[in-house]
């Protein structure tokens, strides 16, 4: 039962493996490569790195309600070839507005709820929170590798090799749903759509928190990455070191400290020591000088939580969501991931403009410090 649980995960993750790391590697570097673009300004880089959150925002909810009714594999196979065809578009432009509307066509294809949904299918209640926690590691993993591959090919080949990357990785996600997903369905069918579903895989406290929570993770994510490689090029940092002793750290910390909470069933309080990390980690970005080593230190507080809660939050909300509506509490819990990624491209394309990097971090800990109050209302 172990290998047959562990066989069917390994697919799915690679499929969001694949599709993350591809929209990762533009994280780390477009702040600074994204000016050589045509009509480029500080305001249209937060947009393009946040276009691609509009959309799947957008997308996620109707796929995962419509994989509820017409089945998961049918919507991987167009969200992948919507991804791939956007990732192409972007290969090709060199216009800002052009790579925002890459982002937004890369977004439409929002098969992240149904993956999630799938896995939940697929894998029995007793495995399911150690195969979303693989599902979480697999796109820790993904970023990780985005963070060292990225300066180097935006360094040799520019902009447009990420991108085609990205579409490979697309057309692989294509062949692994071909030959490596079963076919599946909802395991139990709901009759129709009802406004109450949406409701009932929204209110629950449970679900509320996820959602909450998952939108505040990708807000502070973006942002933070459009400050971090400004600042990393101010203080001459050598980006691809910089990012690999950071990535590797906060792995050796993550992951003995996941498989502990889950022998020990202790993820409650790990859920809680990783938020006030994150407010620790932008506090200290916020305060502390933009040195190599102080910056260095920062991000590991604030990725080692990161990594925690991108690995918890998958089996949470498979955990909370009603088996029948899985596909639907998955794109919700999608929806307001992706949400969180356009309005933290947004906002800090904004403050950047007229608050500087600071006002970054300090929203930034500012929305933290207010989920912590949140999880912890009675």
């Amino acid at each position: 039962m172990l290998l047959s649980w562990f066989r069917l995960t390994l697919p799915i993750a690679a499929i969001f493996a694949f599709r993350m790391l591809g929209l990762f590697m533009l994280i780390p570097v477009f702040s600074i490569y994204g000016q050589q673009l045509q009509y480029a300004s500080p305001i249209l880089i937060g947009v393009a790195l946040g276009a691609y959150g509009f959309s799947q925002g957008i997308m996620q909810m109707p796929f995962g309600i419509l994989s509820d009714h017409f089945g998961r594999k049918k919507l991987l196979f167009i969200g992948l070839l919507i991804f791939a065809l956007g990732s192409l578009l972007g290969s090709f432009t060199h216009s800002i507005y052009g790579i925002i509307t890459a982002r937004i066509i890369q977004g439409c294809g929002a098969i992240g709820s149904v993956l999630i949904a799938l896995l939940a299918d697929l894998v029995e209640d007793n495995n399911r929170s150690k195969a979303m926690a693989i599902i979480g590691m697999s796109i820790g993993i993904s970023f990780a590798l985005a963070m060292i591959l990225s300066p180097i090919m935006a360094q040799h080949y520019g902009l447009s090799s990420i991108f085609q990357l990205t579409t490979i990785m697309a057309l692989a996600g294509i062949l692994i749903v071909n030959f490596f997903i079963p076919k599946v369905t909802a395991e139990k069918k709901p009759q129709s759509f009802a406004i109450k579903h949406l409701q009932e895989s929204f209110y629950p406290r449970d679900l509320k928190q996820c959602h909450i929570g998952i939108f505040g993770q990708h807000f502070i994510l973006t942002s933070s990455f459009f400050a971090i490689p400004l600042i990393l090029k101010t203080i001459n940092a050598p980006l691809t070191k910089f990012y690999l002793t950071l990535m590797l750290v906060a792995f050796i910390i993550m992951l003995p400290t996941i498989a502990i909470c889950e022998k020990s069933n202790n993820r409650v309080p790990l859920f809680k020591f990783s938020i006030v990390a994150v407010i620790i980690g932008q506090l200290l970005l916020l305060l502390v000088p933009h040195e190599i080593k102080f910056t260095w230190i920062s991000l590991l507080v604030y990725f080692g939580a990161f990594n925690i809660l991108e690995a918890l939050f998958p089996s949470m909300i498979a955990k909370a969501a009603n088996p029948a509506l899985k596909g639907t509490a998955t794109g919700i819990y999608s929806t307001m991931q992706f949400i969180g990624i356009f309005f933290g491209g947004i906002c800090s394309g904004y403050c950047y403009q007229y608050l500087g990097i600071n006002g970054i971090f300090a929203i930034n800990a500012l929305l933290s410090v207010s989920y912590f109050i949140y999880i912890n209302r009675g």
